[in-house]
């Protein structure tokens, strides 16, 4: 089982490839000379996003404001840059876990791979799934944070009427049962 393990990387930021409607997503950790790349879903880079900051405002809350922990992402730690280049996926993400470390006061993400189960590349094969592990300051966690979301809301934008993206050719909205809007002459 390979552990890509980075106590801090020097880079750890969400990025998306491709045009709206059909992109690829992905997780990247450079650090000591080396880059981890692993794809993942939309929905994943969106929901880890969601409960990083859930996560940094309990340890906030229980710490009575003590902990260090900002409330907002430090505007020195802002990271606009693309994903580096060439992007090499090591894995597919299956699964996504959350920590608090409490003696070193940083955020743990693990990122592990898919299992057989999910993955049909080696079946029937019992094999320890890979894992990219990063351990970052609470400050970079919210500037991780704060990218990831931008980059998931980047897409194709959201029909007012029913929530479901819109293509740059068009969209059919299910809430108009098939009819066009009302044209006012």
């Amino acid at each position: 089982m390979p552990v890509f393990d980075y106590d801090p990387p020097e880079r750890f930021v969400a990025g998306a490839v491709g045009q709206p409607g059909s992109r690829a997503f992905y997780l990247q950790a450079r650090g000591a000379g080396r880059i981890t790349t692993v794809g993942l879903e939309k929905f994943q880079v969106a929901v880890l996003a969601d409960r990083l900051e859930e996560l940094l405002d309990e340890v906030l809350r229980k710490s009575g404001g003590r902990a260090p922990v900002p409330a907002v992402a430090p505007a020195e730690l802002t990271d606009t840059d693309p994903l580096d280049m060439p992007i090499e996926e090591e894995f597919r993400v299956g699964t996504l876990a959350l920590a608090w470390d409490p003696e070193t006061s940083k955020v743990v993400i693990e990122a592990q791979e898919m299992t057989d189960d999910e993955d049909e590349e080696f079946p029937g094969e019992d094999r320890e799934p890979a894992v990219l592990r990063v351990r970052i300051s609470p400050g970079m966690a919210r500037a991780f944070s704060k990218r990831a979301l931008e980059v998931v809301a980047a897409g194709r934008p959201p029909c007012p009427l029913c929530g479901q993206p819109i293509d740059p050719d068009g969209h059919i909205c299910v809430r108009l049962n098939g009819h066009r809007p009302l044209q006012i002459r």
